[in-house]
């Protein structure tokens, strides 16, 4: 694993959030994907060579995909998948499931922070990654959740963050 100065890590909001939900046909959400890419590059740019994502569905899946292109063209890139508990990806849908095992599957690293779900594994999970970061990339509309929780405890924690509006508008 590189060192926390050079690793960067990513939260933002899961579909039911995002005003496209599913839908990431949608040209909002190819445009917060081009912005999402845009911003990996930057990191990439600045010196991080190490990127931990979350693995929830809706954004954290389309940062772990960025970043994984990001890798074809730089093999220095590693990724790490920061799993909050074994049974995360369990109740999604099928193919929202498929696409979880595979980037999982594509990271150079798995870490899996809880052993079994509890009402405390996803914060668990997002401490891990701001601790292990000194950057945090966030998708957030300001709305209170999981995804406010990951950018404050990175404010408090001294994280350079980049704010990604859901929406250029």
């Amino acid at each position: 694993m590189r060192a926390r100065q050079e690793s960067c890590c990513f939260t933002g909001h899961r579909p039911a959030k995002l005003p496209w939900r599913y839908n990431e046909e949608d040209v909002r959400c190819l445009a917060l994907k081009r912005r999402l890419a845009d911003a990996v590059e930057a990191a990439y740019q600045e010196g991080y060579r190490h990127f931990l994502c979350g693995m929830a569905m809706g954004c954290d899946l389309y940062f772990c995909e960025c970043v994984l292109a990001l890798r074809e063209r730089h093999p220095e890139v590693t990724v790490e998948a920061a799993i909050p508990c074994p049974t995360q990806a369990d109740a999604w849908p099928a193919v929202q499931k498929e696409r979880y095992q595979r980037l999982v599957a594509a990271c150079d690293f798995e870490t899996m922070v809880s052993s079994r779900y509890s009402s405390a594994c996803m914060q668990r999970r997002d401490r891990y990654m701001v601790d292990h970061a000194s950057l945090l990339i966030a998708v957030f509309d300001g709305s209170p959740g999981g995804t406010q929780y990951t950018v404050t405890y990175a404010m408090q924690r001294g994280l350079n963050i980049v704010d990604l509006p859901v929406s250029a508008e």
